[in-house]
């Protein structure tokens, strides 16, 4: 059977640690006049912590290892000496993962952040050990307490990618070309329908350093909604998406009609989700390359009443107007970056200035550099020695 390598909704078994107990012991030392209790308390249990990770990207690891315990914390001993508290287990997930309760079906956690940590289960508390019963009118006691019980609970995981946009269309409408396209990502690229069988993301780079993460998704067909094909199983991985693309095959491949894939697609995307239907979104008339298309683009058009942005991957034509678009809807943060080529300046390019006042723009340069204030230059009427 072919080994999985996507997986984005497991099952698992979470359980926290055991708190040690705490001890009963006695103090009995050679030439010690007074004895007592010397009981220390147990180690703290440790804890169960679901902990996002950008270095993978599926569920695989937990499908194959769903039992995740924390170790027990150890007892206490004699001489009022703590138990070795228990080392708690942290477990990598991916970036959008949900975990979900599956007794109550409770929304437990929704990991979103890089490095961000949840603690699933937590870890019971260290028993007391019975030097804490001691009072004047007890000087002997044999009082200590249980470490406090661990949790356990099972938990469902659902992965749901992160992604600013997302690609929708029929199988070979080449929305793995146009993420190939426009970032690094390396989908499979094949002629044949359903060559994509997991999510992929990939992240188009502008020239002032902004970002936008793009998600290519299984394609769809008419009747996904009822299970049809690949079914809508995938397109959870949307839901978080700020832009919904339809990418159009516009030469109309294998007999298809441009304008009819679009009606299904939306029909398919409405009776799976009413609100992700209602997202932003663009029409993109890919394989405009091909004679067909350039014949279908008016009708188009007029069938559906959308004038779509016609790219061709293979000639590149149309892929930066589709860009820009798309910078316009999703309106990523800019993060500039500057290279030795950009610092046009230099120190000695910087204004003469004579007395205190540096001008604003010498201060700004100052600063980007990393440089202290320019010394301001000398001036003889100020009794500087020359």
């Amino acid at each position: 059977m072919k080994a999985k390598t996507f997986i984005d909704q497991v099952e698992v078994q979470v359980r926290s640690g055991k708190g040690g107990d705490g001890s009963m012991s006695m103090r009995r030392e050679a030439l010690v006049e007074f004895g007592g209790p010397d009981g220390g308390d147990g180690g703290r249990g440790g804890d169960v912590v679901f902990k996002a990770s950008e270095h993978i990207n599926s569920l695989l690891g937990l499908y194959y290892d769903p039992k995740c315990y924390a170790q027990d914390g150890a007892p206490g001993q004699s001489q009022k000496m703590f138990g070795k508290r228990g080392k708690d287990l942290v477990v990598p997930v991916p970036l959008g993962t949900e975990v979900y309760d599956v007794d109550t079906g409770l929304l437990v956690a929704d990991i979103t952040e890089p490095g961000q940590s949840v603690i699933v289960a937590k870890g019971g508390a260290g028993g007391y050990g019975n030097v804490h019963f001691k009072s004047s009118v007890n000087q002997a006691p044999t009082e200590h307490t249980p470490g406090g019980p661990c949790e356990e609970r099972r938990l469902r995981l659902e992965l749901k990618t992160i992604a600013d946009a997302g690609l929708l269309g029929f199988p070979n409408a080449g929305k793995s070309s146009l993420l190939t396209a426009l970032s690094s990502a390396t989908p499979k690229i094949a002629s044949y329908p359903f060559t994509t069988l997991n999510p992929m993301v990939g992240t188009i780079v502008y020239d002032d350093w902004a970002k936008i993460a793009m998600a290519d998704v299984p394609g769809i067909i008419e009747g996904a909604a009822k299970g049809v094909g690949l079914g809508l199983a995938f397109l959870k991985h949307l839901e978080r998406s700020k832009v919904l693309v339809y990418v159009i095959d516009m030469a109309g491949t294998d007999g298809r009609e441009p304008w009819r894939d679009y009606e299904v697609l939306k029909k398919e995307i409405d009776e799976y989700s009413a609100e992700l239907a209602e997202r932003p979104h663009l029409v993109v008339a890919n394989k405009m390359d091909d004679e067909a298309a350039k014949e279908n683009l008016p009708r188009f058009s007029e069938e559906t009443g959308v004038e779509p942005i016609a790219v061709s991957c293979a000639s590149r034509e149309g892929l930066d107007a589709f860009k820009e678009e798309l910078r316009r809807i999703v309106n990523p943060k800019t993060r500039f970056h500057h290279t030795h080529a950009d610092r046009k300046l230099d120190i000695k390019d910087m204004p003469d200035t004579t007395g205190d006042e540096i001008p604003a723009e010498a201060m700004q340069f100052a600063t980007f550099l990393k440089l202290e204030k320019p010394k301001a230059k000398s001036h003889p009427s100020r009794g500087n020695i020359h």
